[in-house]
């Protein structure tokens, strides 16, 4: 069987005494789509942190293609690694913010070039090309110059998405793309994703989004209070939910 992309094993996570993620065991195949959704504090977006380094787990472990993230195991124990080797471990991991986190004094390009350029070290030339043909991608192959306060929020998602995957990443975390979106924005972000899920991009997406879960997601997810209280097909879960937690949250937002 192929490595998972993503593998969580009883994964722990608590902020002082608040107890996050309680035991989370979550498998991601290569080329799936993952959505998980839940009430507000449920633990969703803490958990996409923890898959590329941006929080430390307090217990189990969590591997990133068949790699620990953050950690080397020697001898039955943890070691953490070295920044350096963090970063470059989360280099290959694209994470796609509520915010959308551009640099205000760059242009669109200029965002999607920086971390390339500053982090992979590659010739300006051949990311510059690069990062027109993302902005392309993403339908605003036409604001190469803007800066972010002359476009949309859902032209600056759109941009943060090409940044993220201007680093060519394995794996791509969504944390609620839409969210901060006003509704007649959100169709052309979810183009763009469900796009990359169709070339075969492995994605974890937190979202509400339901209609987008049912069409483009491969599973589903449903997280309560640091916990999973049902997975499966997202048809399945959505459609003939077996759990009552799930059938009370879906009841609210469906």
């Amino acid at each position: 069987m192929a490595t998972p992309m993503v593998r969580a094993e009883a994964v722990h996570k608590s902020f002082g005494r608040n107890q996050v993620l309680r035991g989370i065991d979550i498998e991601v195949a290569p080329r799936e789509v993952m959505c998980i959704i839940g009430p507000s504090g449920s633990g969703k977006s803490t958990f996409l942190r923890c898959i590329n380094h941006l929080e430390k787990i307090d217990a189990g472990r969590l591997w990133v293609d068949g790699e620990l993230v953050g950690y080397r195991e020697h001898g039955g124990r943890l070691h953490e690694l070295p920044d350096r080797e963090v970063c470059h471990k989360r280099s290959e991991i694209g994470m796609v913010f509520q915010g959308f986190n551009l640099f205000p004094h760059m242009t669109a390009l200029e965002n999607v070039l920086e971390a390339p350029v500053r982090v992979k070290r590659e010739p300006v030339a051949a990311a510059t090309e690069r990062g027109r043909a993302l902005l392309d991608r993403v339908g605003l192959g036409d604001r190469l110059d803007a800066h972010p306060r002359q476009l949309s929020g859902g032209q600056q998602q759109r941009v943060a998405i090409a940044r993220a995957l201007a680093m060519q990443p394995k794996l791509m975390l969504f944390d609620e793309p839409t969210s901060a979106l006003d509704p007649e924005l959100v169709g052309d972000v979810l183009n763009v994703m469900r796009d990359l899920a169709h070339e075969g991009m492995t994605m974890i997406v937190v979202t509400h989004e339901m209609g987008f879960a049912r069409e483009v997601g491969d599973s589903l997810v449903f997280m309560d209070s640091g916990a999973i209280v049902e997975a499966g097909s997202p048809r399945d879960v959505i459609g003939n939910p077996q759990q009552q937690r799930t059938k009370d949250f879906l009841s609210k937002v469906l």
